[in-house]
């Protein structure tokens, strides 16, 4: 189930905000609250969750997003919920910078962006479906070891591979969202996701073996 609102009913309220009901922009951004918490946690490094949290820059992102949504009505160059996406993720990037200067080291050398939230069930249930079908999470010792070798598994990507498999599997955008978003054709994004899966298979594989060995 997606994060996401339903896109019929954004559009509905993006048309009633356009003739200048404020009631149908304060549903509007409401809506895609839960979407943007969701997709800042995926993407907030652990480093950074400690001094902010995601419901702040959610906040930020809003009112942004409240300013400038005259503006986005008259050209909408993208969907509105990848338009916010592009906001938050320009937030975090903002956030990510602004708290390293102000600790005076560098977080690069923390688990990156996408490690956030990744112990949650969907990640989880990816991994599983990754790495054997028949596989049942039951135990807390065996999904948390799922839970590791998957976010190793992720991490060896590169960014917009992650990005994908986030979106695709995380946010449940569909293959031509996730090719806007992220400025490739239907077909590169759909190369890309295929790719990024196989890799992650590879990677989970591998663990796999190395941890059952003797």
């Amino acid at each position: 189930m997606s994060v996401w609102p339903d896109p019929t009913e954004t559009d509905e309220l993006l048309n009633s905000a356009k003739q200048g009901d404020a009631g149908a922009v304060n549903q509007l951004l409401d809506r895609h609250r839960r979407g943007l918490r969701r997709m800042l946690e995926l993407r907030l490094d652990p480093a950074l969750a400690r001094r902010v949290d995601a419901s702040d820059i959610v906040q930020d992102v809003l009112i942004v997003a409240n300013r400038r949504l005259t503006e986005y009505l008259a050209r909408p160059a993208m969907p509105f919920q990848l338009w916010l996406r592009q906001l938050a993720r320009d937030r975090l990037i903002d956030a990510h910078r602004r708290h390293r200067v102000a600790q005076r080291r560098s977080l690069d050398r923390e688990q990156p962006l996408t490690a956030g939230a990744l112990g949650d069930r969907s990640s989880i249930d990816l991994a599983t479906q990754l790495r054997d079908p028949e596989l049942t999470p039951a135990a807390a010792a065996m999904r948390d070891e799922l839970d590791r070798r998957f976010r190793v598994a992720l991490e060896t990507l590169d960014q917009q591979d992650r990005e994908v498999v986030l979106m695709r599997h995380d946010e449940q955008f569909s293959n031509q969202e996730v090719a806007e978003a992220l400025g490739l054709s239907a077909a590169a994004a759909g190369m890309r996701y295929l790719r990024a899966m196989r890799r992650l298979r590879t990677r989970l594989d591998r663990t796999s073996t190395v941890g059952d060995g003797p």
